[in-house]
């Protein structure tokens, strides 16, 4: 009987498997990556290279610069923004860096001011994404892996070897 109340007290306790100054870490590495990335990539390319139809690199990380730091924002006020992903840069690589490192700080603040018994709150994010804190912010990273990986996949293209995935 002793044994069976063991296991029913370990089923019921909650276990951290990651804090989130961990997941914010783990964040911010993958951000220092793509940002690697974006100052690795040939400016002549930046704004015009695809493949197959997907969309040039530039218009990747304008969408990755759209959902990140709003998404957050939104998050932390509780107002709903629309998705926009249109901003100014004048073709040039350095202000879409310039919005990146904004951003980066955009994330790091707002993700601090974050209750973790926030995280499993159900929310909409941009008006129309359901999910939970969790779920979004987990989204965002994911998001920015992929549209990385598509960044992988045109510097093979163009013949220059990116940056390791692995050294965040």
């Amino acid at each position: 009987m002793e044994a069976l109340n063991e296991v029913q007290n370990v089923s019921t306790q909650s276990q951290q498997v990651i804090t989130a100054t961990e997941l914010l870490e783990h964040w911010q590495g993958h951000r220092g990556l793509t940002r690697r990335l974006i100052e690795a990539y040939p400016e002549e390319h930046f704004f015009t290279h695809s493949i197959g139809g997907m969309r040039p690199f530039s218009d990747l990380v304008l969408e990755l610069l759209a959902i990140a730091g709003p998404g957050l924002q939104e998050i932390v006020s509780g107002n709903s923004i629309k998705l926009d992903e249109h901003r100014e840069h004048d073709n040039k690589k350095a202000k879409i860096l310039e919005m990146w490192d904004e951003q980066t700080e955009v994330i790091h603040s707002n993700f601090k001011q974050i209750p973790v018994s926030r995280f499993h709150d159900k929310i909409k994010t941009f008006g129309e994404y359901e999910g939970t804190v969790i779920s979004s912010i987990l989204y965002f990273i994911d998001n920015e892996i992929h549209h990385r990986g598509q960044a992988y996949v045109y510097f093979r293209s163009l013949g220059i070897e990116p940056p390791y995935f692995w050294e965040r």
